[in-house]
């Protein structure tokens, strides 16, 4: 006999129950997939989601998963990515999550459940402020108290989450409101006050920007992950082709066009391309789009090219002049400003700049430190970039890649070059250990005909290693390239240029005290045998001559795989421009063993006599 609830209404009724109300509201936005651990607090929600016929429920393993899972699929595929959780404790392990993708300006709509409202503020079981302690991370924070307000609150943070500068918006819901019933107007209006239209470039600044393009000798566009997330890639590549200039990217804005056409530089920053740092440092216009000069690719501000006028495009006016001084502030969509810009720079009369001895002089620094960068190869051993590098001839180049937090991170596209926006997906302004292997299950769930690959490290891995049970159990197949260093790689390289190589607490696994080769048998924890217990594919490889067997069985798997790299623990990445110092202070280090101080002044090998 079939159960019925005893407080549901009667079949004639139109009322809704709130949980089946937010479910509906979701459908109504084109919500596909939902990326949902559940709890005291929101098995109603759950409940109501058995109910759909439109949206999946993918059921990680821990609340931090729902979140880059979601981010995930945001990040591929440019919509918005939706999660959701339990209050309290499931709903502080989701806020990592949420601030990442408030860093990385992701467009992603966090649900949480809440206590009952009469219980709020009263230390109930399970009961945290979610309201209150995402106000910094997220663009906007709703309490939905009132069930009728639930189909305007949703359509409200969608729009918030994908509109202006894309972010997290997170919707909390206390349980008497999942409960409780009412007509509910999916047509109500939004309710917004003070919420400004898109702001779009004036031609007279547009205009502005051309004269200077046409007066200037040595332009760059330095472009971020706001040209990808307007979906303005066309339109720059376009206009920087007008006029020839040279187009370096961020990490968030890898991608954006070929990084191997020939004027262009890549990516720049901290570890980017040698010729990408150096064109910045010298140019004399510098055109920045969607980016925000974060301290990771300006170094010290004030030596951040010098001698260059800087025009910022950006939707934000929060961040002009926030980090640099702006000589031209434009204020707008991207997507727009570059289209119309395309569009006056056909009708001006205005010349060409001469960039011959400009694009000379960066071939000359691409000539000095190539990339793809050069592979640190060693007799014994394989390197991380070896192993990169040897993925990235394999597949072609055509997989979404994913990556934890550290070495790993860099190297990979150092090594792995993006010509596709939104084909690398990385934690980025938050760096946060643990993204890689449950964004990859996102942006899968979001390309399911696509090879998603999540290149990581045995320390990032490690935080996030449950979602293999949501693979295998959800059937999403992945592959991850796991390099086992049996280190916290980044730290310890911090460790050797700034604290002498005095370990703290970086080491994860067996080591020669000399700094000899891991020995393989006292390898920890067994990640193969974690693997298989978690019903993947597995193979671990430390001989150089089997590395490429291997990376194909991998590729070549319809199951989920995971591939064990042996490598090094003493490798650096390289070029590297320490924190504070500018881009003339770059360490491109010894091409025989990655060494500082003398070794990379001098370009003499400490280790090799002469």
């Amino acid at each position: 006999m079939k159960k019925v609830q005893k407080d549901s209404p009667d079949k004639t009724s139109k009322l809704m129950k709130g949980s089946d109300i937010l479910v509906k509201s979701l459908e109504n936005e084109g919500v596909e997939v939902v990326f949902a651990y559940p709890g005291g607090q929101s098995i109603d929600l759950h409940n109501a989601f058995t109910r759909s016929k439109k949206i999946r429920v993918v059921l990680p393993r821990h609340e931090q998963g729902c979140g880059f899972m979601a981010q995930g699929y945001a990040r591929s595929s440019g919509k918005v990515g939706v999660c959701m959780t339990t209050s309290g404790p499931g709903a502080m392990n989701l806020i990592t999550a949420i601030a990442d993708a408030y860093q990385d300006s992701i467009p992603i709509v966090a649900i949480t459940g809440q206590v009952m409202s009469k219980f709020i503020g009263k230390n109930a079981f399970q009961e945290t402020d979610v309201f209150g302690m995402t106000l910094p991370v997220v663009k906007h924070s709703y309490l939905c108290m009132d069930v009728k307000d639930l189909p305007r609150i949703v359509k409200e943070a969608f729009f918030l989450a994908a509109s202006g500068r894309p972010g997290p918006v997170i919707i909390d819901i206390p349980k008497d409101v999942q409960l409780s019933y009412t007509q509910p107007n999916f047509d109500e209006p939004m309710d917004l006050p003070g919420i400004p239209e898109t702001p779009l470039a004036s031609d007279e600044s547009l205009n502005k920007l051309l004269s200077m393009v046409e007066e200037s000798k040595r332009p760059v566009i330095y472009a971020g992950g706001g040209v990808t997330s307007a979906n303005a890639a066309k339109a720059l590549d376009e206009f920087s082709k007008i006029y020839k200039i040279p187009v370096v990217t961020t990490l968030m804005g890898i991608g954006c066009v070929d990084p191997m056409e020939e004027k262009n530089l890549y990516w720049l920053g901290m570890h980017g391309t040698y010729a990408g740092n150096q064109a910045v440092y010298e140019t004399d216009l510098l055109i920045s789009v969607g980016a925000r000069f974060c301290d990771r690719v300006t170094g010290d501000v004030t030596k951040f090219a010098p001698d260059a006028k800087i025009v910022h495009i950006d939707i934000d006016p929060a961040e002009q002049n926030k980090n640099v001084c702006i000589d031209l502030s434009i204020v707008s969509e991207a997507d727009y400003a570059l289209e119309r810009l395309l569009q006056l720079a056909k009708v001006r009369n205005g010349k060409k700049p001469d960039l011959k001895d400009w694009h000379k002089r960066i071939k000359q620094w691409k000539s000095e430190h190539p990339y793809p960068f050069p592979e640190k190869v060693r007799k014994d051993e394989i390197t991380v970039p070896e192993a990169i590098e040897t993925f990235y001839e394999l597949s072609k180049g055509k997989p979404f890649v994913t990556t934890g937090v550290g070495q790993h991170q860099m190297w990979t596209p150092q090594h792995f070059i993006f010509k596709k926006p939104r084909q690398f997906v990385s934690s980025l302004g938050a760096g946060t250990m643990g993204f890689g292997l449950p964004a990859a299950l996102g942006v899968k769930v979001a390309n399911p005909d696509a090879e998603v690959v999540d290149i990581d490290g045995d320390g990032s891995f490690q935080m996030n290693i449950q979602e293999m049970a949501t693979s295998v159990m959800e059937r999403i197949p992945v592959k991850v390239m796991l390099m086992n260093n049996q280190f916290l790689g980044m730290v310890m390289q911090w460790e050797d240029v700034f604290y002498g190589s005095t370990r703290g607490n970086t080491e994860l696994g067996w080591h020669d005290n000399m700094g000899g080769p891991h020995n393989l048998k006292a390898l920890y924890p067994d990640y193969v045998g974690i693997a298989k217990a978690y019903g993947w594919r597995a193979r671990r490889v430390s001989d150089k001559a089997q590395l490429r067997d291997a990376i194909k069985e991998m590729l070549e798997s319809k199951e989920s795989f995971l591939l064990e790299v042996v490598v090094p623990y003493d490798e650096h990445v390289l070029p590297f421009i320490p924190p504070g110092k500018s881009a003339k202070e770059m360490i491109t280090g010894c091409d025989n063993c990655d060494a500082f101080g003398e070794c990379a002044k001098t370009r003499k090998c400490v280790k090799q006599k002469d």
